[in-house]
């Protein structure tokens, strides 16, 4: 019997887009601080500073973007855009560590990253696993074993990335890194693409209508 027999199939869509977000955001926060002080040469202080002041910041802005999808975006725009700026905000890390022979502009870029990376954070993370909810009708006994699955996908991504990543960017060549984050913008362009192409055949309510869209205010 499959795990996930039975349920809506946009569990699917939602499980693999998550699993893909989630490898691209701790594959590179598995290697960030090591970034920091083997290539960008950062005290241990400095370095422990920055990756607090951004670990903070992801937690915080779900909650700034959570008010945005709900009064202005709806769920599906946010989510893309979101992703959007996560991607952008690898690729920066990526053209960080692929200049490290420029300083100021490698570090200009890795500021840069992190802020695309918390602000699309904030978009994505809060509506993403709003939808799970919003795929079965309200009593359903398979909600709970959803939000299960759901899960299972975050942790998959969570746990094989800071392998994956880590093995590809931390080989003690400070010039590696930027593979490591190479493949969390792979990632996250994966989850865009899966989403875009996806979200029209897969994220629709019991009821036959389209999940995500933004509401339209009563007169």
């Amino acid at each position: 019997m499959g795990t996930l027999q039975g349920h809506p199939k946009g569990l699917y869509l939602i499980f693999a887009t998550s699993t893909a977000e989630r490898f691209s955001y701790y594959g590179m926060r598995a290697i960030f601080i090591l970034f920091l002080t083997q290539a960008l040469l950062f005290d241990t202080e400095s370095a422990a500073s920055i990756y607090g002041s951004y670990t903070g910041l992801v937690y915080l802005t779900p909650l700034i973007g959570g008010y945005i999808a709900d009064k202005y975006w709806g769920i599906r725009r946010s989510v893309f855009w979101g992703a959007v700026m996560m991607g952008i905000g690898q690729l920066m890390m990526f053209l960080s560590a692929s200049m490290l022979d420029r300083v100021v502009l490698s570090h200009w870029l890795m500021y840069g990253g992190l802020t695309f990376l918390i602000l699309g954070n904030g978009s994505f993370k809060p509506t993403v696993s709003s939808l799970v909810g919003q795929l079965y009708k309200p009593g359903d006994k398979r909600l709970d074993a959803g939000y299960t699955i759901f899960y299972m996908g975050v942790n998959v991504g969570s746990v094989i990335a800071p392998l994956v990543c880590g093995y590809f960017g931390d080989t003690g060549n400070p010039e590696d890194f930027k593979w490591g984050f190479l493949i969390a913008a792979f990632m996250i362009v994966l989850t865009i693409l899966l989403f875009e192409t996806q979200k029209n055949k897969y994220l629709i309510s019991p009821t036959g209508e389209p999940l995500g869209m933004r509401k339209k205010k009563r007169r």
